[in-house]
């Protein structure tokens, strides 16, 4: 017997994947199958048929003279970023960790140092080729007769349908980035001077917060030569860098990928960060890709929550970025120290590339700096608290200083306050025109519920 020619082509992979829907009617919603996930929120068990789409991980064209990038939706960032630098380009926004996939980025909300001056990553998006529940593939763009899913499509997390090819902005790269880190002790000026620095002369600005009376903000800018090179993907940790030198270089690649090698600096709840378990781990284990399988593993098995509970210890993981409009930005950091507690905190100033354009289930308004918030870790207390008791602390303070919430990470809204915050009209809208047979689970259930 003949052994069927393998499929390699883009169009074959997806011709193939549209029959196998074709004609569907009914049953088990979908999900993705696939290798890597950056949602932070557990799973009900569930009937689900599975959709294998990981061999939609190529990266197709680079284009530098003309300033865009084309891939396929399961395509790694790390894959991404070695592609385009081989041209002196990269993604306009590469959200911070190597893992997070280029469909996931524009279904969900991808952010980095340079979203001050190029927004979020779905605003540098040019055109999504989208497979719909029913097996149709649809190409949206902002000008053409789908452009209404080309808007509703970011933070819609496979309810609408799954990217199979996105053409996104690529920009200009040079061999290094020289960082200042700059130290405030004041909250309301921290947050002022992070807005001066958004200037045009700046590539990426960030901040790293160690308290209150302790805050960074750091500047990068891309250059041709540097009088030394940092190397933080080993035995030094970029975080911890930021208190020790007001200027450092990072070569392009190294910079875009500072915050992957400890995960922020997540990477502390494994202990890697001790220099005799770093190195017996060793340099290519030190990763995001790493780490997200150790959680996946630990939250299948319950191991720190049994240790938990035989230590009287009652936990909440506290795992959101938040976007406060950057004039409540302080208001916002104030309650967070009081509240919360979690520390550090990453800090990422927002603008939108055009003040023209509004996606719709991400609803942020295009004349206002705002500020992203990142914080990921557990709240720990001897007495009890219901369920979600810190994250619902942090939805209310959100909506009431006009600002909204990622969902990647656990959710407890209840349903009206849900919708009014990401605009169930144009959501219902659009499922009722791309999934009318309901194929794919519906927003809140999926990310709420989390069914």
């Amino acid at each position: 017997m003949r052994r069927q020619a393998p499929i390699v082509t883009y169009d074959e992979k997806k011709q193939q994947l549209a029959a196998q829907l074709a004609g569907r009617n009914g049953g088990a919603p979908l999900a993705l199958a696939k290798d890597t996930s950056n949602l932070f929120r557990d799973r009900e068990p569930a009937l689900k048929r599975h959709l294998d789409v990981r061999h939609f991980n190529q990266v197709l064209r680079v284009d530098a003279a003309q300033g865009w990038i084309e891939a396929e939706g399961m395509t790694r960032y790390a894959d991404l970023v070695d592609a385009a630098l081989k041209h002196n380009v990269m993604p306009a926004v590469v959200p911070e960790l190597k893992s997070i996939t280029l469909g996931g980025a524009v279904a969900g909300v991808g952010i980095e140092a340079s979203s001050f001056k190029y927004g979020l990553v779905h605003e540098t998006v040019q055109e999504i080729e989208i497979l719909l529940g029913d097996g149709r593939i649809v190409s949206a763009a902002p000008d053409n007769e789908h452009s209404e899913l080309f808007y509703g499509f970011p933070n819609s997390y496979g309810t609408l349908g799954y990217a199979l090819k996105v053409k996104a902005l690529a920009i200009p790269v040079k061999p290094y980035v020289a960082l200042q880190h700059v130290r405030h002790s004041d909250a309301t000026a921290y947050f002022e001077d992070l807005a001066q620095h958004c200037a045009p002369d700046a590539d990426f600005v960030d901040g790293t917060v160690f308290g209150p009376d302790e805050m960074y903000i750091t500047i990068g800018r891309f250059c041709d030569d540097a009088p030394r090179v940092s190397d933080y993907t080993f035995e030094h940790i970029y975080y911890r860098s930021i208190r020790e030198r007001r200027e450092d270089w990072l070569t392009a690649r190294d910079f875009i990928w500072r915050w992957d090698t400890d995960w922020f600096w997540c990477s502390k709840n494994l202990y890697v960060q001790t220099p005799l378990i770093r190195r017996l781990v060793g340099r290519n284990h030190l990763n995001s890709t790493t780490y997200t399988k150790v959680m996946r593993w630990n939250s299948k098995w319950g191991l720190m929550a049994r240790l938990n509970r035989l230590r009287g210890l009652h936990t909440e993981a506290v795992i959101q970025d938040v976007d406060i409009p950057i004039d409540r930005a302080a208001e916002f950091f104030d309650f967070f120290c009081r509240e919360i507690g979690i520390l550090p905190l990453w800090i990422c100033p927002i603008h939108a590339r055009r003040d023209d354009v509004r996606f719709d289930l991400y609803p942020m308004d295009a004349d206002k700096l705002y500020v992203n918030f990142g914080f990921w870790d557990v709240v720990t207390k001897r007495e009890p608290f219901p369920t979600g008791f810190h994250n619902r602390k942090i939805e209310r303070k959100v909506a009431e200083l006009g600002g909204i919430k990622s969902l990647y990470s656990d959710s407890y809204y209840e349903p009206d306050e849900f919708w009014e915050n990401y605009n169930k009209p144009a959501y219902d809208a659009l499922k009722e025109k791309y999934d009318p047979g309901g194929a794919l689970q519906g927003l809140y259930d999926k990310c709420v519920l989390r069914r």
